[in-house]
């Protein structure tokens, strides 16, 4: 019997999953089966009726809200699935009708003609770390936003703090020893300022079970030599990792400069080239972590005493590209400031060649299973 591939587009959502199939081939037909549920028994239902033997089936869905239940239910039965990230699936600028019926049909057909772009799917208990460690970037977010609701109601009543560093010990004290010309302003002021407490002990203790399942998770040696490198502590070691997964995916480090959004963007037409603003493509948490850490490279170079201690019991050779990426990134830094560029520019590109020194010490370090 001859073998053929059937395209199976799903467009999920919560309560629902609409499926189309493209028999394969550039003439192959493409047609719409029909509405299901959002169970996976309802989908394993549906498969069992148009699945016949001598035909393979290739599964594909946009990543969004419901996550990869249904990638990892598929793959265990032994099916080729992939999730293609929504932000990359070509979208014709006159269409202006969008149903799901509409959207399935569009991914079986782009799915056959190799349109679509796959996310990176991580193993569970990497995914269980990731959700972790964005839980503390949410805390973080949390936190800030309690703090500028504080700031903006005491400044609406005319209170304005002549101190050196906000949330410093000594602001907490001055804020505590404000009185509001109402009892009810009283409370609210109280309310803000327990508030803004709850939050950053919440962030305290999310970081504290980060820093203790780390060495138990299988990830643990490439988080450490992470580490290896200035202004990559844990956190921020950690959320690369979670986020990328494995960095040696990539072919080269352009590849992940590239995922990550740092590359400038480009719009060039005949004999003129115009470049841009970085992509901002890709994983927005790995880029904000890249970011903080550039920071550090503003400084001379130097092995800290905490950096020393980071770097126990590490290769030779990874020490020899942290000490490397000083030597490159704090000179680069400077030069780049001393020409007059913005420093968040400035900071960007720093970002983007750290991710390539990372992706450099991911190659030293023997991946687990």
């Amino acid at each position: 019997m001859k073998h053929c591939i059937i395209f199976v587009g799903l467009d999920v959502h919560k309560d629902s999953i609409d499926i189309a199939l493209a028999d394969d081939g550039r003439n192959g037909e493409i047609r719409f089966y029909g509405t299901i549920g959002g169970d996976l028994d309802s989908l394993d239902k549906a498969i069992r009726k148009f699945r016949r033997s001598g035909v393979e089936l290739r599964f594909v869905y946009e990543a969004g809200p419901c996550g990869y239940e249904i990638y990892r239910h598929l793959t265990a039965q032994g099916f080729h699935c992939d999730v293609i990230a929504p932000s990359m699936t070509p979208k014709k600028s006159g269409d202006r009708i969008k149903t799901d019926r509409r959207d399935s049909l569009s991914l079986a057909r782009l799915y056959r003609a190799g349109e679509l772009t796959p996310v990176y799917v991580p193993r569970e208990d990497d995914e269980a770390m990731r959700d972790l460690v964005r839980g503390r970037g949410d805390a973080i977010n949390a936190a800030r936003k309690a703090r500028q609701r504080l700031s903006a109601f005491i400044l609406r009543h005319g209170f304005r703090y002549s101190g050196r560093k906000a949330w410093s010990v000594a602001h907490l004290r001055w804020l505590a020893g404000i009185k509001m010309p109402h009892p009810a302003q009283q409370i609210t002021l109280q309310e803000y300022i327990h508030s803004i407490e709850e939050n950053s002990e919440r962030v305290d203790r999310v970081t504290e079970q980060i820093l203790q399942l780390i060495p138990a998770w299988r990830m643990a040696p490439v988080v450490v030599a992470f580490q290896a490198l200035r202004g990559v502590a844990a956190i921020v070691a950690a959320t690369m990792v979670v986020e990328i997964g494995d960095l040696r995916r990539f072919e080269n480090p352009r590849q992940l400069m590239a995922y990550l959004g740092l590359v400038p963007s480009e719009n060039s037409s005949g004999q003129t080239t115009k470049r841009g603003g970085i992509t901002k493509t890709g994983n927005s948490h790995a880029r904000r972590a890249l970011i903080e850490a550039a920071q550090t490279y503003s400084f001379p170079a130097k092995v800290s005493r905490e950096l020393r201690k980071r770097q126990e019991g590490l290769s030779r050779e990874i020490k020899a590209i942290s000490w490397k990426a000083q030597v490159r990134l704090c000179g680069r830094f400077r030069k780049l400031m001393a020409k007059g560029k913005n420093r968040n520019r400035t900071v960007t590109a720093i970002a983007r060649e750290l991710s390539g020194f990372m992706w450099a010490i991911a190659k030293e370090v023997p991946m687990p299973a």
